[in-house]
């Protein structure tokens, strides 16, 4: 059984610690481990091969970091050049696990999901195993626990196996019919995890949409690797239509089963629902970092830099970072979209980026701005390089504050230790290496006419990255 991890998505229900850039799977929101790491780490115990990783090319970085940071090995990311939904994204995982002659159960994850019973999710496994091993094409249904409107439901048919026949999938309801789905004890929440035999899924996928499949296998015929990454052809990618697994095969085959599962599941689609989720002090609230509450209930506090002080409200959330402070009535949180959506139409950063911005060499921070200057805070990994470049309109000023800097200017290069600095004119080509064992922090200063990321000619990078994706480097 091969696990099939879906790390796509952007998460901006959970905006302002969510964004394009570090989407939800990416954060450490129920425990110290991202949700990404969580979603590995509830396979251990059972009998699963290295999974496989899908995600957005922008994303690839940090997929193989938090993969490293936690040793988990793996078949390879796969990697997106445009987002296309589920039902594509899994024609590739499918086609690649096949490439050999080999044909695996695929087990389909959501990267960004919450279980809390592993047990019953190891259980729930085993039992869809069978009938996918048997030709079924399995989906996982979540016993309702409540008639949530937020969810689409799936309605058990005949017994089969273990499980069920999927008599229907239906769309998410509203509350009146909400409720009469839980009492009626048929319907469950559809939870978006699958398991079918990756030769199943191609079948049924050239059944019912053909075109999406032939797409992918032109797209994956000449994939190509790329450090721990796995190219498709972009152009020829594309071109595929855009649809999920749902409406694209799952709807439609009638060899659809589902295997129920109780096992504490979310997906951690909002604050509210990662309210429910949290444990909870006696008035019922939920409290991350730096806060003090005054008469406050069930209400969620997530402080990352400052003290956020709460005084005589209930049901809100309050969420703040470094750049950003959300505040929301509980039930209003579906509305964060709008203020995204009004954050992208506006090109403001904050929809995409966080203050301090991930890159595979390390971080930095932009702690402060004015007209013609800009002051950020560095972190170079041991042992990685920024790319060799220049800018045209502006000169830095680089002081280390911690670690050995290996700096090139030209064709000079130096080592800076602690408390030692150095000046990157206008026009020069340079580089910054960490070549020690720790951490290289410095303080960087900016000043010029123009201070975007895009003001960059790039000569060489390790990383193979391109200028259109990414800034300082």
């Amino acid at each position: 059984m091969k696990p099939v991890i879906l790390a796509g998505g952007s998460g901006s229900r959970l905006w302002p610690k969510s964004r394009a850039a570090l989407p939800k799977q990416f954060l450490a929101l129920t425990s110290d481990h991202t949700m990404l790491q969580e979603t590995v780490s509830r396979l251990n115990g059972t009998d699963c091969e290295n999974p496989i990783f899908i995600c957005n090319e922008a994303h690839r970085f940090l997929v193989a970091e938090q993969l490293r940071v936690d040793n988990i090995s793996h078949d390879g990311i796969l990697l997106e050049p445009v987002g296309r939904n589920t039902a594509p994204a899994i024609a590739l995982a499918a086609l690649h696990a096949t490439k050999n002659g080999e044909d695996p159960v695929l087990l389909v994850l959501a990267a960004d999901h919450l279980i809390k019973n592993q047990p019953a999710f190891h259980q729930a496994i085993a039992k869809a195993e069978v009938l996918a091993e048997s030709g079924c094409l399995v989906t996982f249904g979540i016993v309702p626990d409540q008639p949530h409107t937020g969810y689409g439901y799936i309605k058990a048919g005949e017994a089969k196996g273990s499980g069920f026949d999927v008599a229907e999938f239906v769309e998410k309801p509203d509350l009146q019919t909400a409720e009469s789905y839980v009492s009626s004890g048929k319907y469950f929440w559809n939870s978006g995890m699958f398991m079918f035999k990756a030769s199943r899924y191609i079948e049924e996928l050239e059944k019912f949409n053909p075109e999406i499949l032939s797409v992918c296998r032109k797209a994956i015929e000449t994939e190509a690797s790329d450090l721990d990454f796995i190219r498709v052809d972009a152009e020829i990618f594309a071109l595929c239509p855009d649809d999920s697994i749902d409406y694209a095969v799952m709807e439609r085959t009638n060899n659809a089963a589902m295997i129920p599962l109780n096992a504490d599941w979310s997906d951690v689609g909002s604050w509210s629902s990662l309210w429910e989720t949290s444990d909870k002090d006696s008035q019922g609230n939920v409290v991350v970092g730096d806060a003090i509450l005054e008469g406050v209930n069930n209400s969620y506090v997530n402080a990352e830099q400052r003290l956020i002080a709460v005084i005589g409200l209930d049901d809100v959330v309050v969420v703040e970072t470094k750049d950003a402070i959300m505040v929301a009535h509980k039930d209003q949180v579906q509305d964060i979209k709008k203020v995204v959506n009004r954050l992208k139409q506006e090109k403001r950063p904050e929809f995409e980026f966080h203050r301090e911005v991930f890159r595979p060499w390390g971080s930095y921070d932009a702690i402060d701005k004015g007209q013609r200057f800009q002051v950020k805070r560095i972190k170079v990994k041991p042992g990685e390089k920024l790319s060799v470049q220049m800018h045209h309109h502006r000169a830095e000023h680089w002081v280390v504050v911690a670690g050995t800097a290996k700096v090139t200017l030209g064709e000079q290069t130096v080592l800076l230790t602690e408390n030692e600095s150095t000046y990157i004119p206008i026009g020069e080509i340079h580089s910054l290496e960490n070549p020690g064992k720790i951490p290289l922090e410095l303080i960087e200063v900016q000043s010029g006419t123009y201070l975007g990321e895009d003001d960059i000619v790039r000569f060489s990078d390790r990383y193979g990255r391109t200028k259109k994706e990414d800034g300082k480097q």
